[in-house]
């Protein structure tokens, strides 16, 4: 059994979709599906029950599914080692915000134990990017939240957050058990600077174009609101500081937390760190209060 073939494998395992499989490995689905048959033949039995109603794996399929992220990991971790006795083994992540989630503190002490002499270079960025440096070739791979620009990317989803209007606490509409965004139709809004990237700024701006402070970090948010009782968006879990509130909004999606990289990039280092963040991230529980 090659290791590409088992990588294919195992991308149509986690997805259960050889669509979904196809895209995120980069290639078309006829060979990707030849190559899974082919893959059963080599294991003398199914490894995917294929129905309408959708992909599911064997019992068979399972074993060979643990088997291989075994085999791929240890693969991975001979050439970082390699890499690491040639003094070349380094990663540099770009962070957005988020640096008090549970879930980033578990990735980065996960990925320190799977990988301890490789030095992690760490750029924290501000709001104005959410690809955090990757266009700009300025990271390896990025820790961040959607939507942006994802030409020349791949994105993995590692979470949904609910977001929620962030308010004055003295402002009438914070003692609201919910809100929709026609609620504050005629606010002023926190936006970040022209040149931000329309899909991330649109978001955040609950879709239309606002009026109103301009803003760079989410120290800077904040103070907004409590200077000038603007308003905006934030995670809903993540409360502010004292004289601020926030109140759900009910017709905002959620905010996607996604691990994204260059496209085609098959750096051994970057493929380890994206499945030690899916499985730091897959643990739900919520993030502290402040």
């Amino acid at each position: 059994m090659e290791l590409r073939t088992l990588r294919y494998f195992v991308a149509v395992a986690e997805e259960l979709h050889f669509g979904r499989a196809a895209a995120r490995l980069h290639m078309t689905q006829p060979p990707l599906s030849r190559a899974i048959r082919q893959l059963e033949t080599e294991a003398g039995a199914p490894l995917l029950d294929r129905s309408p109603a959708g992909v599911r794996l064997t019992p068979v399929g399972a074993v060979l599914l643990d088997e291989a992220r075994a085999l791929l990991d240890q693969a991975d971790r001979a050439r970082v080692r390699v890499a690491a006795a040639a003094g070349t083994a380094t990663l540099t992540v770009g962070i957005l915000g988020d640096s008090g989630d549970p879930a980033a503190s578990r990735l980065a002490r996960a990925f320190h134990r799977r990988h301890p002499y490789v030095q992690a270079r760490i750029r924290d960025t501000d709001l104005t990017d959410p690809t955090c440096g990757l266009h700009a070739a300025l990271v390896d791979v990025a820790l961040t939240r959607g939507p942006f620009d994802e030409t020349g990317l791949t994105v993995r989803e590692l979470r949904t957050d609910p977001v929620g209007a962030l308010l004055r606490a003295d402002d009438p509409l914070a003692r609201r058990a919910c809100l929709n965004l026609a609620d504050l139709a005629d606010r002023q809004w926190f936006r970040f600077p022209q040149g931000t990237d329309p899909r991330w700024q649109s978001y955040w701006n609950g879709g239309r174009s606002r009026e109103g402070p301009v803003v760079r970090t989410v120290q800077e948010c904040r103070q907004a609101v409590l200077w000038n009782g603007t308003v905006g968006m934030t995670l809903l879990d993540h409360e502010p500081v004292q004289g601020l509130a926030v109140v759900p909004l009910t017709d905002m999606p959620p905010s996607r937390m996604v691990v994204a990289w260059k496209e085609g990039d098959t750096d051994p280092l970057i493929r380890s760190f994206v499945r030690t963040a899916v499985a730091a991230y897959r643990d739900r529980a919520p993030h502290p209060r402040h």
